[in-house]
């Protein structure tokens, strides 16, 4: 019988994202912190946990058994049909209860007009106004009685979908395999959140004719790949007052260059978060204990 090895290799720049110890889960864990260390250790691993695995490294894997990643995204591993025979992969499905609450934060920070709120009170965008009292109040509504479509509707889109209905919000869950009824649900939709793949053939789904089936008053939120929205697209709906705002958590290219056309000034209702609304604290505990009770580490 083989032994078991578990090889854990994350390290990332932010500090929720990267493993220094042995997590509880695994006490005998091996942690390295070098692609250079990762590949010594290669050899002898049954289980190989990473943020990203080449290819070509299987060759230098003969016990491996078990890929696990934290990622939900496919980018920075193999796909099912490049595995050995006998290797299992594992990917992240707990982001959504994380994911959901930025999402819930962006739509309450909009519909209870904190942006307009601090918009008067730096003057950034608007006169410097101390008691905007008046003019807030019309910019003011409940977000519980709106109604959202959620596009992309596996693990992180349900996870979204669950938290938005305990808030009050109707919630239309759209994939690939009802996409033909995303039309009709985008004409009375208060907020368009994505929480799509960046693999599965979903370049530019929201593109130009798609922003314009929904409502002026429509706020879009994406937290799942940039790939999914035609950029400049967005960009003129912003400006022609056809959707009310956008935030974008992910674009097409990360970091986000200067010459995006979303990275411009004097784009009206444009908030951006640098790929962060996966942030957390606990991010890595959750991944670990999933990992455990899927069996991912027997």
């Amino acid at each position: 019988m083989v032994k078991r090895k578990v090889l854990v290799w994350l390290d990332w720049p932010e500090d929720c994202f990267r493993v220094e110890a042995p997590p509880r889960e695994c006490p005998d864990a091996v942690v390295v912190k070098s692609e250079r260390a990762f590949l010594r250790e290669l050899p002898d691993a049954t289980h190989a946990i990473v943020w990203n695995f080449e290819k070509k490294w299987f060759a230098r894997a003969p016990k491996l058994r078990v890929l696990a990643t934290p990622g939900a995204g496919r980018e920075l591993v193999p796909a099912e049909a490049d595995l050995p025979p006998g290797v299992v992969k594992y990917h992240g499905e707990y982001h959504g209860a994380i994911m959901a609450e930025t999402v819930l934060a962006c739509m309450f920070a909009w519909a209870r007009g904190l942006y307009a709120a601090y918009g008067w009170q730096t003057g950034a965008d608007r006169p410097r106004k101390l008691w905007p009292r008046v003019d807030l109040s019309p910019l003011c509504r409940r977000v519980a009685g709106t109604r959202a479509v959620v596009l992309g509707y596996g693990h992180v889109g349900r996870a979204i979908g669950a938290r938005l209905r305990a808030n009050g919000v109707a919630v239309k869950g759209v994939r690939r395999r009802n996409f033909g009824e995303l039309p009709a649900a985008l004409a009375d939709a208060d907020w368009l959140v994505l929480a799509l793949p960046g693999d599965t053939g979903t370049d530019d789904v929201v593109d130009a004719e798609t922003l314009a089936l929904l409502p002026p008053r429509a706020v879009l939120v994406n937290v799942g790949r940039g790939n999914a929205v035609e950029e400049r697209a967005l960009v003129r709906a912003l400006k022609r007052g056809k959707l009310a705002a956008a935030f974008l958590d992910v674009f097409k290219r990360e970091p986000l260059a200067p010459d995006s056309p979303l990275a411009a000034d004097g784009v009206p209702n444009l908030f951006r978060l640098p790929h962060a609304s996966a942030f957390s604290p606990d991010y890595m505990d959750l991944f670990f204990a999933e990992l455990k009770r899927r069996g991912g580490l027997a």
